[in-house]
This record gives C-alpha cells, structure tokens and sequence, in this order.
C-alpha cells in the first residue's frame, strides 16, 4: 500500500471516530421539539422590583393645601381615624352650608340651621337678627353664587379626635334691608353685594354625628 492511500485511510478513520463523538455528546433533532426554555425561571418576588410603586401624595389633600404643611399632615391625620373623609366631598358640603346658613341670617330665620352652628356662633347670629327686628328692618336677599371656595387652614387634636377646617368663601348676593315705611337703608336691590368670609368648622372624627359645624367666623 502506498503511502499517499494510507495517509487517506488514517485520516478516514479519525473523521468517523470525531463524528460518532459528537453524536453521542450533542444527540441528533428528531421532529417537533419545544423551544428551549430556562432552566430556572425568575420567581415572583425577583420580578417585584421591575413593577411601578404606586403611592405617592394623596391628591385628595396636595389639590387642596400644600404637601407636607400644617394643614396636609392635619387632614392625613383625619383620614387615618375616618377613612371615609374626603377633602373635595367635605368642600362641596361647605359650599352648600354656606349658602344655607347666609341666607337664613340674611332672611333672619335660623333655626332650620341650628344644628350647624356652634351655640356661642348660633347666638351671635340670633342677636344680630333681633337688632335688625328692634329697628324695624326687614332683609331681602338672593344667592348668586360663589366666586372663590378655598382650603385656608385645618387643625387635628389627636386626643380628642377634634377637627378643625377653615374655608374662605367669595360670594355675590343681592341683599337689601328696607325700614317699616319701605325705604331701602342698606343694600342695593339691582346690584350684587361681594361677600367674603372665612368660616372655621369642627366635628369630632369618627364619630356617628356626620355634620360640621360652624365654629368661626370672619372676614
């Protein structure tokens, strides 16, 4: 045998020996195979820090007054002992309580607005109202409507559980007082008169009476 063929058959005899090699370590594809997957797939609590933290302000309170202030961690301190407390519902319910109770000192009967009103705050309405009646003036008034309605202040006494939440109010009405002979002496029945107050309301959280009442008053 020459050389050059044995040279062949050597080398012919390695390639088969390599190829039965790799069969054995890497096996052979035979029809449909499943995708390969991982051996280990990432657990729930791995994917966790992927996820959006949901949280932050409690835009019921930051809308209203700022975050962080006096006020914001006073009405927070609400909620935690009444988590039915809402800033924006307690709002629109002052927004109707003053109309109310103006237009019952304007028009001089306050006793449908009696259970809102503090007793020291209830009185000095009713002297108010009987000065008017010992001059012998008579009150016309009609609510326009309200220009501004805001959040100026809210105080929490965790003791006592004592909420205190102030609002100013922008109000236009038509109010006109007139003596016993009809003349007009106060009031303008053709023009609106801007009213502005800042009313201070308390209630005790949590507990089952749900109405505020009005405490202070001011300008």
């Amino acid at each position: 045998m020459s050389s050059a063929l044995l040279e062949l058959v050597i080398l012919a005899a390695i390639a088969l020996f390599l190829i039965f090699r790799l069969k054995n370590v890497l096996g052979t594809r035979e029809g449909f195979e499943n995708e390969i997957e991982p051996l280990e797939r990432p657990s729930r609590r791995e994917t966790t820090s992927f996820e959006v933290i949901e949280g932050g302000p409690d835009r019921d309170i930051v809308d209203h007054v700022p975050e962080g202030s006096d006020a914001a961690v006073a009405l927070a301190q609400m909620k935690r002992v009444e988590p039915s407390f809402e800033v924006a519902t307690f709002l629109q319910g002052s927004r109707a309580a003053y109309e109310m109770i103006l237009m019952a000192f304007e028009k001089g009967d306050l006793e449908p607005v009696r259970p809102f009103l503090a007793p020291e705050v209830f009185d000095a309405f009713e002297a108010a109202v009987q000065d008017r009646e010992d001059r012998g003036l008579t009150v016309q008034a009609e609510f326009l409507g309200l220009r501004e309605l805001t959040l100026t202040d809210a105080s929490f006494d965790t003791n006592t559980r004592e909420a205190e939440v102030t609002v100013r109010f922008g109000g236009e009405l038509i109010s006109v007082a007139r003596d016993a002979a009809g003349t007009v002496v106060e009031g303008d029945p053709k023009v609106p008169r801007k009213q502005r107050d800042s009313w201070t309301f308390a209630r005790t959280m949590g507990s089952a009476d749900p109405n505020w009442q009005l405490v202070a008053t001011g300008g």
